[in-house]
């Protein structure tokens, strides 16, 4: 029986993968992290990966809504544009009056 012959196969834990992708570490950190490429993540752990930036996303609007409903103003103004679709009314002044422009076309022959 021929031996098989290759790259030893490096062990990764998915439950590293997915903990790393929840802080917003990239497919090329992690691949550095465990010492393989990125296509190695990508490949063997997109499920994992998805999980964890997705546990990353709501960990974050969940502190942010904790500070906004604390008071913090600007919070509660971004989460309001964010989420609501709320915006900043810009009021335009002056007038709104038409002036055209006058164009004067030199015949050079005249001189």
């Amino acid at each position: 029986m021929a031996k098989k012959t290759g790259r030893k196969l490096i062990e990764i834990k998915a439950e590293q993968v997915e903990a790393l992708a929840s802080y917003g570490c990239t497919n090329t950190e992690i691949a550095s992290f465990f010492g393989c490429s990125e296509s190695v993540i990508r490949r063997r752990f997109a499920r994992y990966l998805a999980k964890g930036r997705n546990a990353g996303k709501i960990r974050l609007r969940k502190k942010q809504f904790e500070i906004a409903m604390k008071g913090n103003v600007s919070m509660l103004i971004w989460l309001g544009k964010q989420m609501l679709g709320q915006k900043d009314q810009q009021a335009i002044e002056g007038s709104m009056e038409f002036h055209p422009l006058k164009v004067i076309i030199s015949n050079n022959e005249d001189k």
